[in-house]
Formats: structure tokens, C-alpha cells, sequence
């Protein structure tokens, strides 16, 4: 691995190309942080698909793409005078700091979820008056409901056993079955996202990524489902042409592989 002055000369170099493209590139030049805002998120599914294939060299690159953001705005922020690299950097360098008492000052922990605990804490002595304020309003509905569950759970609002959870579910999945039965839209729809919310609270519990075992589940279903249309192609046969049974066959193929 490279040296901490390889490491700096490298981010330095990552700068002052920054600071070329800002002043000679027409596209550069012409970039807000709000024009870069989709570019960022977009950027940001890229490296996940990435770590969830394991392939390391794209997350290498993913992670360039990051940087290259990050940069990016720090020098919009310093071209108004609002704040540069620099800045960014010892922010998250005071923040780190000041959340690990437990490193950088006396505090004693016993393991990770003391750490967790202490963190949000300290969050709400920062001022937050909320444990959920740091819950992106804008996140994926999915991904959200991961993240509001695991900061309660800092606080001590949390099931006590994985049973209780999966009970839970069993309650909420019955209460979608009335709402079904009765046939009344708007009660389905939420008993619905009452399941979702417990099955991601379940997940938690057996220590599962719900994001990571949906995409997962998604990869896997579009990796047969493209095996099924191969196959109907090779007949020449459209799928809309084909009976369920007929592609049962080459769905069941495609799960053998």
C-alpha cells in the first residue's frame, strides 16, 4: 500500500485538477451544487452495486467518483468564501473526536453497542432534539425505515428478544389479511407498509441487511429472467407468445444454475 505522503501527494494532485477543470472546462465551470446533486446520488448506487458484487477494482473507482464530488463541491463552497476542503475535513475531524470519548478522552465502553449508544447521546447534547433528525428525509423509503429502527434502537426503544419481532410480523401480516378481505384500499395500503416495517425490524434482528437482501433477490431474479428470454430467443419464440407452463420450464433451468 502507498505511503501517507504518497496518499497526500495524491489528494493534493486530485485538488489542483479540480481547481484546472473549474477554470478551464466549460462543463466544470458551469456546475452548482444543485446541478451536481443527482450526479452525487447517482454516483453514490454505483459504489453500492459495486461493494454488493464484491468487485473490488470498481469500488475503487466508485469511491474516486465519491471523491471527485466531495472535491468538487468544497471548491464551489470556496469560491463564494463559505468553506474549502480543508474545512470539510477538520469538521469531520472534530465530530469524530468529540463522538469517540472513549478513544480520545476517559469515557470506558464494552463493546460496539455502548459506542452506538454514547453516539446518540452525544447527538442530542449537540443541540438535536430529535434521535431521528439525522434521518434523511430524502432516503429511500426502504432504507429508512433500516435507519430510523437502528436509532431508536440507540436510545433503548428496541424489542428485547428476536421472537417477540417475528410475532410482530404474524400480528401485522393478519391485520393486512382483514383490511384485504374487507376490501378497503387506503387500510390495505397501510397495514402493507405496517409488514414491511416489522419484516425490516426482523431482518435487523437476525442481523441481515434488508437493502442488500432485496437487491440481492433482485439480482438474482433479473439473472433468470434474462436466462428465460435467451432461451426464448433461441426458439424464436417472444415470451408473450409462450404459456406460463413453457416458461416454467426455463425458469426452473435458470434456478438449477
Amino acid at each position: 500500500m502507498n505511503s501517507k505522503l504518497t496518499q497526500l501527494k495524491a489528494f493534493e494532485r486530485l485538488l489542483n485538477i479540480m481547481d484546472d477543470l473549474r477554470e478551464k472546462c466549460p462543463w466544470d465551470k458551469k456546475q452548482t451544487m444543485q446541478s451536481l446533486r443527482h450526479l452525487t446520488i447517482e454516483e453514490t448506487y454505483e459504489l453500492g452495486d459495486a461493494i454488493l458484487d464484491n468487485d473490488l477494482n470498481e469500488v475503487k473507482k466508485e469511491l474516486g467518483d465519491l471523491l471527485l464530488h466531495i472535491v468538487f463541491y468544497s471548491k464551489i463552497g470556496s469560491e463564494t468564501n463559505d468553506f474549502d476542503i480543508a474545512d470539510v475535513c477538520n469538521e469531520i475531524c472534530e465530530k469524530l473526536i468529540h463522538r469517540h470519548p472513549h478513544i480520545y478522552g476517559d469515557v470506558l465502553v464494552k463493546d460496539e453497542e455502548e459506542v452506538k449508544q454514547n453516539w446518540e447521546k452525544l447527538k442530542l447534547k449537540e443541540g438535536k432534539k430529535s434521535v431521528l433528525e439525522g434521518v434523511p428525509k430524502s432516503l429511500p423509503a426502504l432504507v429508512k425505515a433500516s435507519r430510523i429502527q437502528d436509532k431508536v434502537k440507540g436510545v433503548g426503544f428496541d424489542w428485547e428478544e428476536p421472537h417477540q419481532v417475528w410475532d410482530k410480523v404474524q400480528e401485522e401480516l393478519q391485520e393486512l389479511q382483514v383490511e384485504v378481505e374487507a376490501g378497503n384500499q387506503d387500510k390495505m395500503e397501510s397495514e402493507f407498509g405496517d409488514v414491511l416495517f416489522s419484516m425490516i425490524n426482523y431482518a435487523r434482528f437476525l442481523n441481515i441487511n434488508p437493502e442488500d437482501a432485496l437487491e440481492r433477490t433482485n439480482k438474482k431474479f433479473i439473472k433468470r429472467f434474462q436466462y428465460l428470454e435467451s432461451k426464448a430467443g433461441g426458439l424464436g419464440k417472444p415470451l408473450m407468445d409462450m404459456t406460463l407452463a413453457e416458461m416454467d420450464v426455463f425458469w426452473n433451468e435458470a434456478k438449477k444454475l
